[in-house]
């Protein structure tokens, strides 16, 4: 299980690929390289996700909406 720095390093990578418009990203001697900004964001999502169950912190699953007339 990977820890807390290694996450945050990966994301700031991947995130700095994204925003560049660069499609692969080198970890040492790992390259990926995906197809898709669709792809790129399903990882980035991933391990967002994942430190966030490292850190403790819950992933927000559902929000609730309420709403009145006013009336």
């Amino acid at each position: 299980m990977p820890t807390e720095t290694e996450l945050t390093t990966w994301i700031a990578a991947l995130k700095k690929a994204r925003a560049s418009g660069v499609r692969s990203v080198q970890h040492g001697d790992t390259r990926t390289e995906y197809k898709t900004d669709a792809e790129m964001a399903a990882a980035l999502a991933a391990l967002e996700a994942e430190l966030a169950g490292v850190q403790g912190r819950g992933v927000l699953r559902q929000i609730r909406m309420t709403s009145e007339k006013g009336l």
